[in-house]
């Protein structure tokens, strides 16, 4: 891992990671929602001040401080306060509208200021979690189905964010009116403010007890999701391959199996969720009930006033809601809790770093490999062993091979896609290894046509010229022409503004081949790598396609992995690779007299007109 690279060992360091630039709307929302909270506190005081002390004329200890401040603002003529705010009960009535006015308010800013924070954190969190995508290595990807990728992109970031817009800014709301209304509550009935709470240490525990259920539901339901995105993605992109196959039947027969586990797993979470909600409701309810039987006895009693008892029984329906809230926030923050797991399985896989200064050395060099040998993680059985051989620069290399033999493998080691186990050989351009060249230069100065070629849901033009900013509409052209694709996109009706369809499926497997080729011929780069780019086209478009590029490829070094022999003979130098061994090398001349592996494919081929070497 790269050494400044960041390692998010909490939860919480992550979120605040996340948070840079959102941070300040959501305490802006959180100041607002302080200020909503004590607003809510006021009223229920006003109404037991009008009952008792205005209209029963009982004197409270609100009225005892409350009234002498009075008398301040009303003038002797008009009687005492409370006997004007008897004839004027209009002004109490305008006081409690007054305050409910500012409370909305203060709802209104602070549900502007979470919304903008939240869909802030939102773009904040999938910015980071791409730009880290984008840098993880290779065989990361190799590891991880794309829907999983993809929902922990999307959905799992949407749960993050309800949590942390629709629960944390309310925590501190929760816990205000949760102390403040037991304060209230106590001032009025030591008894029943005791009463009252005994209810919420049953809650609390009853919450905590099916937080840590609801984790392990909530992980297995996303693991299922992620699932079912991979099988979806993945008939979306090879429908042609299914409907080719006539796989619809088995594709869809595997798509519901995994949606009916899915549906199980979450009525499995259901089912809990109805036993956990009821029984909260339950508690809270009996809370209620308890507290408005008892209200009502004391107040017959006189140790409650009328007054007091509303007031008692609104500060208790603050005090309820939190407490029902608790199990919300619970239900939330059990989901979150896994996606955010999720999320950071990403954030904390090791990124591709370079070396410390990293170099930047001429690419246009002779290449060599020396005693390479390549094995996937997790995996003994060596794909390359031993491999060593040299390239020229401003030279073509041919390599043939049998399908697994590492003809592909030895192009992912020389732009680092994959990387050299230490002790296992090295490959040096011009000298220097690869392993100390900066990983975004070498890849710069290497072009590659890969094996399956990809293009992106846009015109045909943008895909050619993808990544270079300066690209001509005749930079295209000629690119083109040398892929042996310009007659093609000329009978285009668009021509080069044709849109392609996503992974290029509007074109034909030759089409797409072209087309890739083009698009690293654009780059010009001083190394060249075709891999097996030219099985899909005609031998006549094929011959066509490599005088093209010996006139266009000038002093660039050019390596062509295939297997037509017509395509590598007129290569500087061949190698054979069998079983990841470099069994054979020289020229086409050279090999056919060797009487190998090369002769025999050779003379396949040529009685036969395959163009693979199953037989081998």
């Amino acid at each position: 891992m790269n050494m400044n690279e960041k390692v998010y060992k909490t939860k919480g360091e992550l979120l605040l990671f996340f948070m840079k630039g959102s941070k300040r709307y959501f305490i802006g929302s959180t100041i607002f929602i302080v200020f909503l909270t004590f607003l809510n506190l006021v009223n229920p005081k006003i109404v037991s001040f009008t009952v008792d002390s205005v209209i029963n004329d009982k004197e409270t200890d609100l009225s005892q401080k409350l009234f002498p401040l009075l008398e301040k603002f009303f003038p002797a003529s008009v009687g005492t306060p409370r006997a004007y705010l008897t004839e004027h009960l209009y002004l109490i009535a305008i006081a409690v509208v007054a305050v409910a006015l500012v409370a909305c308010i203060c709802r209104y800013c602070s549900a502007i200021l979470n919304t903008k924070g939240a869909e802030m954190l939102v773009m904040t969190i999938r910015n980071k979690v791409f730009s880290h995508i984008e840098n993880l290595p290779f065989s990361w990807y190799m590891e991880n189905k794309t829907g999983d990728i993809i929902q922990r992109c999307t959905s799992d970031v949407e749960t993050v964010k309800r949590f942390l817009s629709d629960q944390l800014t309310n925590m501190i709301r929760i816990i205000i009116l949760i102390i403040s209304s037991i304060t209230f509550m106590l001032g009025m009935n030591v008894k029943l403010t005791l009463f009252a709470s005994a209810f919420l240490p049953v809650v609390f525990f009853f919450s905590l007890f099916f937080h840590g259920k609801f984790s392990k539901r909530f992980k297995e339901a996303d693991e299922q999701e992620g699932i079912l995105s991979s099988i979806a993605q993945e008939n979306l992109t090879g429908v042609r391959v299914v409907r080719a196959f006539g796989r619809e039947r088995y594709e869809l027969e595997r798509f519901n199996k995994q949606n009916e586990h899915y549906y199980k797993v979450w009525s499995k979470i259901n089912l809990m969720l109805s036993v956990f909600w009821t029984s909260n409701d339950f508690f809270s309810g009996l809370q209620v009930l308890t507290v408005v039987a008892l209200g009502a006895y004391y107040a017959v009693q006189g140790s409650l006033t009328a007054g007091e008892y509303i007031a008692f029984i609104s500060y208790n329906a603050m005090l309820v809601w939190p407490v029902r809230m608790l199990g919300r926030m619970v239900n939330q923050m059990s989901k979150a809790g896994i996606a955010i797991d999720r999320i950071a399985y990403i954030m904390n896989s090791p990124a591709e770093s370079d070396v410390s200064n990293a170099l930047m050395p001429p690419i246009d060099r002779d290449i060599e490999f020396s005693h390479v040998s390549f094995s996937y993680e997790g995996s003994t059985e060596k794909v390359l062993d031993d491999v060593s051989f040299k390239i020229k620069a401003g030279t073509t290399l041919g390599v043939l091979g049998s399908t697994g033999s590492g003809k592909s493998t030895l192009m992912y080691l020389l732009t680092r896609l994959y990387e050299i186990a230490p002790d296992c050989g090295d490959i040096t351009i011009g000298g220097v290894n690869i392993k100390q060249i900066k990983a975004s230069w070498l890849r710069k100065n290497i072009g590659i046509v890969l094996q399956e070629p990809y293009l992106f849901s846009r015109t045909l033009g943008e895909n050619i010229s993808i990544g270079m900013d300066k690209a001509t509409d005749r930079d295209v052209r000629d690119a083109a022409r040398t892929a042996s694709l310009l007659d093609t996109v000329e009978g285009f009706a668009k021509g080069f503004d044709t849109f392609v369809g996503e992974r290029g499926v509007t074109l034909s497997g030759g089409q797409k081949q072209r087309a890739a080729i083009a698009q690293m011929i654009i780059h010009d780069t001083p190394v060249m790598i075709f891999d097996d780019s030219l099985s899909a086209v005609d031998t006549e478009t094929d011959a066509k396609i490599r005088e093209a590029l010996r006139e266009k490829s000038g002093k660039a070094t050019v390596i062509i992995i295939a297997h037509r022999i017509t395509t590598l003979m007129d290569a500087d130098d061949i190698i054979v690779l069998d079983r990841g061994k470099v069994e054979e090398e020289g020229t086409h001349e050279k090999l056919l007299k060797k009487d190998g592996i090369y002769k025999r494919i050779y003379d396949i081929q040529t009685a036969g007109g395959l163009d693979k070497e199953e037989e081998m």
